[in-house]
């Protein structure tokens, strides 16, 4: 079929996306290089369809299908979609992705290549021509073309050539594209699915999360949008997650299990229902969270699985919980995230916690005993705070204790919360004795970013204490603000707060923090402290981390980079990945940001991005199976090159000339 043809199939209806697709995700480098195999006539490959009822087909999009039989893309969306974007000039209507992908493409009559438009470079060069504005005036615009090129005497003696060059370019709408049809009654959804990711197989497969979600949309086509406003809701507050992890609460609020698989038998109006319910069980969750225990954005929300578990139990109660049930849900929330408790096999563990709550017996006590007989006890020693950099998993409760004890501010006096106005009040992390001068002293990078170095302070008040030493800014603050340095758990001795007394001053903090943490505890079991009865395992010989983000600066880099990969299409990774023991859930290491289940989630390879970080900590990432980058940029060459171009089996690469696979992306 013409590919001019498969356009007018768009339009028309007759052709379309089915629900269960992902959005477009190449780049211009891969649109270049469609152009440039199509003008040389390169193979770019077939188009597969699912050919079915249009009264039954769930698409993409809010154009109409046409009546009858309907032609839904399994592979193909890719090219077909950069062709037309192209060619029109506009995204068709099941469009979903970054339209600048291929908006503003020229070709170079000269040395017959293609590139976007560059102002400096293109602008007032009839070399240059608009490929969009050729295509969409088609036979009238290549006269209009050639009149322009006549009127430059430099041209004129190529003009020839030129207008052969012109007439390929216009050609590629009448390529003719073989297109290979899966049709059949028998064809269900799941059949159709499995097809598609067995063609798939070099690109983007459908995950598991997926697969469930593709059988909710055939049923109810809204389900993934209104489900991205929910998450675009929760990271507009700071709280980034993902479809997944959406889904994974709509299940167990709906069934109770952590498997996908028990979501295929919902109806619509059963997932309609338990998406609402999860969604406000969700909400209820953060604002405790966020509001009791002061953890109010994702960098300290440690143990996010946990949450689906926390949406069951409330979904049971309808959201109503006494002050008392309420704390010790929040008990096992925070107990759950200190211990890794879901660094592990996180389904399992769903699975085993959700098992907990069912039953005439089931409840908070069943869940919290479960949880002490899987770690060995719940209290909190002096060594748990040997952890270091923003990574650590007691980072968090670092910050929940400031926050619950309402820790002061030293310049201003004031209580420590994340809501205060104005861009100096933002609050940070502030190394308590100066890192450069920690540095010369030779202490390791561990030490220097030592969690008992670490308090919080507002943007003004960390730029006025500077790189001063403790025994120097200590007194003036404490003058000004009497127990504000009590506040942030410093202690009292100034002998320890001496540049040549440092280990001794961390191994006094580590004591005050976890006293203090045992007493957050206590006051939200409510007086029921049996849960705090047995220690932690010992924390005499603690196991030293490996890896780890060290400054606000680094984490603002690592952020930044996060952001990109969104941009793309793609999904985040995880900042300061917990990476445990799979059995115990022992932390191991922190990875600066890791895709543990790889960029294409489930499908890829794990990925991890290792800024600073020593050889240790690569080797332990890569034995672990993770690709490791230590630079940005060679992480984003990774994800543009293997990953955007990853989806179908190779890279288009007609700019230099170079055939393109026979099988190319969806």
């Amino acid at each position: 079929m013409k590919v001019s043809t498969i356009l007018d199939h768009i339009d028309s209806g007759h052709m379309a996306l089915p629900e269960f697709q992902r959005g477009y995700v190449w780049n211009r480098d891969q649109v270049r290089g469609l152009f440039g195999s199509l003008y040389r006539r390169h193979p770019v490959g077939g188009l597969l369809v699912w050919a079915t009822e249009s009264k039954t087909a769930t698409h993409r999009g809010d154009g109409p299908l046409a009546a009858g039989i309907v032609k839904l893309l399994l592979d193909g969306q890719q090219r077909m979609t950069s062709l037309y974007g192209v060619v029109r000039g506009a995204p068709p209507k099941f469009f979903d992705g970054n339209a600048s992908a291929f908006t503003g493409l020229r070709f170079h009559l000269e040395t017959e290549t293609f590139a976007f438009y560059q102002p400096m470079k293109m602008q007032g060069d009839p070399q240059w021509v608009d490929v969009t504005e050729l295509m969409k005036k088609g036979n009238v615009g290549l006269g209009e073309f050639v009149a322009r090129l006549s009127q430059d005497t430099a041209l004129v003696a190529k003009l020839g050539a030129y207008v052969g060059r012109l007439s390929r370019l216009l050609g590629i709408v009448d390529i003719e594209l073989h297109i290979e049809e899966v049709t059949g009654a028998e064809k269900s959804l799941d059949v159709v699915v499995d097809i598609f990711n067995q063609v798939n197989s070099g690109g983007t497969k459908l995950s598991k999360g997926d697969l469930a979600l593709a059988k909710i949309c055939a049923e109810w086509p809204d389900a993934r949008d209104e489900m991205k406003q929910s998450l675009k809701g929760w990271a507009a507050n700071g709280y980034h997650f993902n479809l997944d992890w959406l889904l994974r609460s709509v299940n167990t609020a709906l069934t109770g299990e952590a498997k996908f698989s028990f979501l295929h038998d919902k109806t619509a109006q059963e997932v309609q229902d338990g998406l609402r319910r999860a969604v406000n069980r969700i909400d209820t969750c953060l604002n405790l969270i966020g509001g009791r225990l002061g953890l109010d954005h994702d960098q300290v929300l440690f143990g996010r699985f946990a949450i689906p578990v926390m949406v069951r139990y409330l979904d049971k109660r309808s959201g109503s919980l006494d002050a008392t049930e309420r704390d010790k849900m929040l008990f096992w929330f925070v107990q759950a995230g200190m211990w890794g408790r879901f660094s592990g096999s996180t389904e399992s563990y769903i699975d085993q916690d959700l098992a907990a709550l069912e039953g005439s017996d089931g409840g908070l006590d069943k869940l919290l005993e479960q949880l002490r007989l899987w770690h060995g006890g719940l209290r909190a020693e002096p060594g748990h705070f040997t952890g270091w950099s923003l990574g650590a998993r007691f980072y968090p409760v670092l910050y929940l204790l400031t926050r619950m004890g309402e820790s002061k501010d030293w310049g201003t006096g004031l209580p420590l919360k994340s809501s205060l106005l104005g861009k100096m009040n933002k609050l940070e992390v502030h190394h308590i004795f100066p890192k450069a001068q920690l540095y010369k002293l030779k202490h390791k990078r561990p030490e220097v970013n030592a969690l008992a170095n670490f308090c919080f302070q507002t943007k003004q008040t960390n730029l006025e204490i500077s790189d001063r030493m403790p025994e120097e800014y200590f007194p003036v603050f404490e003058a000004r603000h009497p127990g504000g340095l009590a506040s942030q758990w410093i202690p009292a001795d100034p002998k320890l707060w001496k540049l040549e007394n440092y280990r001794e001053f961390l191994e006094e903090r580590r004591k005050l923090l976890a006293a203090e943490t045992n007493r957050c505890m206590e006051d939200l079991l409510h007086g029921d402290v049996r849960w705090l009865a047995w220690a932690a395992k010992p924390a005499e010989a603690p196991v030293v981390l490996v890896g780890g983000i060290t400054s606000e600066a680094e984490e603002e880099e690592l952020e930044i980079l996060n952001d990109w990969v969104e941009a793309q299409g793609l999904p985040r990774g995880v900042l300061a990945f917990d990476f445990a023991d799979q059995v115990s859930g022992e932390q191991k290491a922190v990875f600066d940001l890791a895709w543990p289940n790889g960029i294409q989630e489930e499908l890829s390879q794990p990925v991890a991005v290792l800024l600073n970080e020593n050889s240790e900590t690569l080797a332990l990432a890569s034995r672990a199976g993770f690709l490791c980058f230590t630079a940005a940029q060679d992480f984003k060459d990774y994800v543009e090159k293997d990953i955007l171009a990853g989806e179908g089996q190779g890279v288009p690469a007609a700019a230099t000339g170079t055939n393109l696979p026979s099988a190319l992306a969806v």
